[in-house]
């Protein structure tokens, strides 16, 4: 295996647009609450980084499964590929369930704990309690992603993620405005409108699986092994806890906004939302190295894992830094999009030129950690992010403890992050100590 600029590309082009429609979901959220208050486009943010940190529960045990099935697309092993997919499978079905209940019953008490305004706090379960609901359609939907992504055919997942986008335009605007009909919900009707979109990409990949791969190449035939599931879980824990504290600070950083007021609130939500654009690059890159790595790895190959981090870190920024300059142009534009309120938009114009700094020091910070998770030491890049995230709560905390601090400094948090994960990542694969990992 020797991966050009053009193969990455290509495998990770579908990636990419994959996890951009899947972004495209929580924007079009943020666009259409924009008009309709300031209180509901500031609770979104709340509920949507309140969701996603569960959700990157699933997510992460998907990333693992998704490490063990490219080790053995990489070896050749491709029948075992499918039992892989399968204990993946029934796994995050079962979890999902799980924390579709866990939900209904305590997320109305934790989050009555965290949010001050009565209501931030109303608009917030609005949308909870139907976005409860995509857990059970999006963690299936998760380990048949692991499973394109595994063996390196993506483009599938670029029309699933199309179609989903396209649905949840049409399914907002139909029920957060009330047109043609429905009744007007405003931001329970975003959340109705984000969870049938994750329902309809799942009915779409389980038919093109059902379909069109070859089930035979892959043993792809309903079994549980409850050996190989343990193997997985020991595998994925450390991914799937590594995932939860990905974005469990964002919600603590909205959660420390929120105490600012509903206006820092709003802001601090369109910079997210444009943020997102930037995190499908640098995330899309990391997910596909992922596979890359592993790929090599399997193939015994490890001299190239460097040597393709690098090739990964040039792509990114050939397409970020274009893209920072356009949207750095065009910002007044773009903030218009979210809300016609002036205020919100002069509050959010420094924090997002912090934001677009930020992407810079991202690239090679995700590339070099989700390599570490590609040689499957992920046992080593959950403890990176715990060092990570220590420091990072105590930035935050010192912060919030003094007053009138800008919200563009709350911002420099995340490249503090970075930063610290950059250094604790490339210091590691330089030591070399991650060649011998075995599956």
């Amino acid at each position: 295996m020797n991966y050009t600029y053009k193969q990455i590309w290509l495998i990770n082009l579908p990636v990419m647009v994959s996890l951009l429609m899947e972004q495209l979901i929580n924007f079009t959220d943020s666009i259409f609450l924009g008009h309709v208050s300031q209180i509901d486009l500031g609770a979104s943010a709340l509920a949507t980084m309140y969701y996603t940190a569960i959700y990157m529960l699933g997510f992460g045990f998907s990333l693992g499964a998704q490490v063990v099935m490219a080790r053995r697309n990489g070896e050749e092993r491709y029948t075992d590929v499918g039992n892989v997919f399968y204990q993946a499978l029934i796994f995050l079905t079962l979890f999902a369930i799980i924390v579709f209940i866990l939900s209904k019953l305590f997320s109305p008490l934790l989050l009555r704990l965290v949010i001050s305004s009565e209501n931030v706090y109303q608009a917030t379960m609005r949308y909870i309690e139907w976005r409860d609901y995509s857990y059970l359609f999006a963690f299936p939907l998760l380990a048949i992603r692991a499973f394109f992504i595994g063996t390196t055919h993506t483009k599938i997942l670029t029309a699933n993620s199309v179609i989903m986008v396209l649905c949840n335009v049409l399914f907002n605007y139909l029920l957060i405005f009330g047109k043609a009909g429905f009744p007007q919900l405003g931001i329970s009707g975003a959340a109705i409108g984000s969870s049938l979109a994750e329902l309809i990409g799942l009915l779409f990949l389980t038919l093109y699986m059902l379909r069109y791969v070859d089930k035979k190449r892959y043993g792809l035939r309903i079994v549980f092994d409850l050996g190989l599931s343990f193997h997985l879980l020991n595998i994925s824990v450390w991914t799937m806890v590594r995932s939860f504290f990905c974005i469990a600070p964002w919600f603590l950083f909205f959660v420390a906004i929120e105490h600012l007021g509903e206006c820092e609130l709003a802001a601090a939500n369109i910079v997210r939302s444009i943020s997102m654009l930037f995190f499908v690059i640098v995330n899309s890159f990391a997910t596909t190295t992922i596979s890359l790595v592993s790929n090599l790895i399997g193939a015994k190959q490890i001299a190239k894992v460097m040597f393709v981090c690098r090739r990964v870190i040039l792509l990114n920024y050939a397409i970020g830094i274009p893209l920072i300059l356009l949207v750095f142009t065009f910002s007044g534009t773009l903030l218009g999009l979210f809300t016609n309120d002036e205020a919100v938009i002069r509050t959010a114009f420094y924090p997002f030129c912090v934001m677009l700094s930020t992407f810079i020091i991202s690239v090679p910070a995700y590339t070099y950690c989700n390599t570490v998770i590609g040689t499957g030491n992920t046992k080593t890049a959950f403890m990176f992010q715990m060092i990570n995230i220590t420091i990072y709560l105590l930035y935050l905390f010192l912060l919030s403890r003094s007053s009138g601090i800008p919200l563009a400094v709350y911002w420099t948090a995340e490249q503090l992050y970075v930063m610290v994960l950059f250094v604790l990542s490339f210091v590691y694969l330089k030591r070399n100590k991650w060649q011998d990992k075995r599956l």
